[in-house]
């Protein structure tokens, strides 16, 4: 059995089980729209799955089959961003669970059926890598809606994808099917829906066998490269490559390879 966080919402689950960190949106009757509420608690589970030792792996999905996350719940804006004071107030909470999204240091997962539209496909390209289905919907309306896109969201799609077909995806502000969404590299994975969470939990666990330090070390290259070179902090990165072959987990890789036996790992 895994270990469920308790949270002050019932529209957004977490769990713990085999290593692998389980966060649900879970707000189907709105085609799992993002209310202020699942802002606050998906910061607070990030923040616990990032300290929690026994995390090793991440994964983020939607309930049901209609959608991962069709976007930000509109219909809750009148009431609580009705005005700058609760703009500023929301976009605080916002932030906070973005910026979990992007200094999360273990591997993050987006297992993605239906509808990953406007903030549902922002929130998706955070992920390290994504799964989708065929059903799969992914588009930003902004340029239909007359809105500003963040810049760090646009230049992570061009990243992903190229300029040309960034450019493409948001001027047009049409909506992309699953295959060319695959083909253009904006998902790593396409599969049926029947096999995809047992497709998912498999290559969670697969990670959850790797030795953590070097998956971290991994995961910030991969950061810094995408960053600004004035940015880059070769230090840092070089300090992460020799904690690896000082660590306890470096010793055990050697020894199970001289054993010809499977690594068992601690992060240590």
């Amino acid at each position: 059995m895994g270990q469920a966080l308790k949270l002050d919402t019932k529209k957004m689950q977490a769990e713990v089980k085999n290593g692998i960190g389980w966060l649900t949106f879970n707000n189907p009757a709105r085609r799992n729209a993002i209310s202020l509420e699942m802002w606050e608690a998906m910061g607070s589970i990030l923040e616990h799955f990032q300290f929690n030792e026994a995390v090793r792996v991440v994964v983020m999905k939607g309930a049901g089959d209609k959608a991962f996350v069709s976007g930000a719940d509109i219909s809750e804006f009148e009431e609580k961003r009705g005005n700058l004071e609760q703009s500023k107030a929301y976009a605080a909470i916002q932030a906070r669970a973005n910026s979990w999204l992007k200094k999360l240091d273990k591997p993050l997962i987006a297992m993605i059926q239906g509808a990953c539209i406007g903030g549902g496909l922002g929130t998706a390209l955070n992920a390290d890598i994504r799964f989708a289905t065929p059903d799969s919907r992914f588009g930003v309306p902004a340029a239909k809606l007359g809105l500003g896109y963040e810049y760090e969201g646009s230049a992570t799609l061009a990243r992903l994808v190229g300029p040309s077909n960034a450019r493409d995806i948001l001027f047009s502000a049409r909506f992309l099917d699953a295959e060319e969404a695959f083909r253009i590299g904006l998902i790593n994975y396409l599969v049926p829906a029947d096999e995809l969470e047992d497709r998912v939990r498999d290559y969670a666990a697969q990670i959850t066998t790797r030795a953590p330090l070097t998956v971290k070390m991994f995961k910030e290259s991969i950061n810094q490269f995408e960053c600004n070179p004035q940015d880059r902090d070769s230090a840092h990165l070089r300090g992460m490559v020799d904690a690896c072959f000082d660590s306890e987990d470096y010793k055990e890789g050697r020894r199970a390879f001289m054993d010809k036996r499977a690594p068992e790992f601690l992060g240590k």
